[in-house]
């Protein structure tokens, strides 16, 4: 039953729009959320310090007045031995009725150093505390707390030189302490520490994102909108492209190999374009071969074929009788047919990879010489002379007896058909380490340069009219290029130095792993 439900439910696409719309969308998403989270951790983590040393300013006026009563004492015996906890609280409200009631000289800054010799200095315009030490000014017994969930009067602590602790809060209940040194003639004779606060984003840290609250919300609505015109601009360069990638392949399937694509774009989009291009050129000179390879061997196939035809009808219409020289006339058509065949039955297996040859280990110099006096005879029939060069330094190959047999006929064959009478046939060798390359050179006439790389394409002739007229179909020496391919072997075409061919065979040497 799902199954025939999914049948029913339609298939989703996206576009590439879409997906690149998503998928930047989701980029810039994910960038913000890191940035907010990293903004919130450094907010919280950081605006603790920020606001102890924002409190520690607020604290000079104190400052002040304790670097006083130090110069003004000699020492710190001026703070209460009892209930010093309180103490810093207390000071902070005598410091602040003192400001409110406009008492001058109290947030002045230090007064200069009292000379040694008097045991006594004169005294300040506000005399220091406790108790009998400022008669004028009573004492606060209720400190003002800060506003705020941690007051920092509860929060200030007061240590000598040596960090030890003399009043307000203890070191030891607090976690951490943002301190200043308190200087008196050029010394520092303690410490005015603020102990930062149990939860120090509470107040300002929270205030301060909740301010960023609209502006982080506009942050994801410009990210959604920089998302969907990138991923249009983004969409608009890679579509058309791509659509003309499909609409080219669409006509390749279809058999339109001369469509090509825009291949002017310098990105992997512009190597697919030029790549297409490569296929398609490749696909329509394999059409074209295709078709030509038909008709060259329907064309090969009719020849005998015709005359065969006219034989046979004219023996059955009495013009000609059934002679020897009618028979052995059709029957060379019908091995002329026959080879025919075979040569392109063979193609075909190399083609697809089934030419069967079974690779021994042989000599192929002395193969080729026992094959070249084997045509000597031909040879001198059609008035060329057989030369055999010296023996190369080594000459074992691996190949398939029969198959070598097969070049080497075809292509002495070529050398008797298109070698003008007089002329020489020379077969040489040379082995340089790694192959053995042998030589097969006729005389003239040449071969023109543009012929030369073409000369072991199927059904291809220099000179058709002059080479059907000496009966050859044009496969012999592509036949040739094939068997030598399947044996790991090359066959090319050159300038021979007596003004005729050279053919080239060129074959691993036994034993090298080249």
């Amino acid at each position: 039953m799902a199954h025939r439900h999914g049948q029913l439910l339609p298939a989703l696409t996206f576009s590439i729009g879409h997906r690149l719309f998503a998928s930047v969308l989701l980029a810039v998403l994910a960038v913000a959320v890191c940035a907010v989270v990293l903004l919130r951790q450094n907010v919280l983590a950081g605006f603790g310090d920020y606001a102890v040393g924002i409190e520690l300013d607020r604290l000079d006026e104190l400052s002040t007045a304790l670097a006083r009563q130090y110069r003004t004492r000699g020492g710190w015996d001026f703070i209460p031995r009892d209930d010093r906890q309180d103490w810093i609280a207390r000071e902070l409200a005598r410091l602040q009725r003192v400001r409110e009631a406009g008492v001058p000289g109290v947030a002045a800054p230090a007064a200069p150093p009292a000379p040694p010799a008097p045991p006594a200095p004169p005294a300040p315009p506000l005399p220091p505390l406790p108790g009998p030490t400022v008669p004028d000014v009573p004492p606060v017994p209720t400190p003002v707390p800060d506003p705020g969930p941690l007051p920092l009067a509860r929060r200030i602590t007061l240590l000598d030189a040596h960090g030890a602790w003399l009043a307000g809060r203890r070191p030891g209940s607090v976690t951490a302490l943002a301190r200043r040194p308190l200087a008196v003639d050029g010394r520092t004779v303690g410490y005015l520490a603020v102990a930062r606060s149990a939860r120090p984003s509470d107040a300002l840290a929270y205030a301060f994102l909740r301010q960023l609250t609209s502006s982080l919300w506009q942050i994801v609505g410009l990210a959604v909108l920089l998302s969907a015109l990138a991923a249009v601009l983004l969409a608009r360069h890679f579509r058309r492209p791509i659509r003309q990638l499909a609409a080219g392949s669409r006509a390749l399937a279809e058999g339109d190999f001369d469509v090509r694509l825009d291949a002017r774009r310098s990105d992997e989009l512009g190597d697919l374009a030029r790549h297409f291009n490569a296929l398609a050129g490749r696909l329509a000179s394999a059409e074209a071969a295709r078709r030509q390879w038909v008709a060259d061997t329907s064309h090969e196939l009719r020849t005998p074929l015709a005359v065969l035809r006219a034989q046979l009808e004219a023996l059955q219409d009495g013009v000609r009788s059934a002679t020897p020289d009618t028979l052995d006339a059709m029957l060379r058509q019908v091995l002329a047919l026959n080879k025919l065949i075979d040569e392109l039955y063979a193609l075909a297996r190399a083609d697809v990879g089934a030419l069967d040859c079974k690779p021994v280990t042989l000599d192929l110099w002395a193969l080729a010489c026992d094959h070249a006096r084997g045509v000597e005879a031909r040879l001198a029939q059609a008035g060329l002379a057989l030369e055999l060069g010296p023996a190369p330094d080594a000459a074992a190959v691996c190949a398939d007896p029969d198959r070598m047999r097969q070049v080497l006929d075809n292509l002495f064959e070529n050398s008797l058909r298109y070698t003008a009478p007089g002329g020489r046939v020379h077969l040489h060798a040379r082995a340089d380490g790694r192959r053995l390359h042998l030589f097969l050179d006729d005389s003239a006439p040449g071969v023109p340069d543009a012929a030369l790389a073409r000369l072991s394409e199927r059904f291809y002739r220099v000179d058709a009219s002059r080479s059907r007229a000496h009966g050859g179909a044009g496969l012999g020496l592509a036949l040739c290029r094939r068997l030598l391919e399947a044996q790991g072997g090359t066959l090319a075409f050159a300038h021979a130095p007596t003004k005729g061919l050279r053919a080239i065979v060129t074959l691993p040497l036994a034993g090298d792993g080249a």
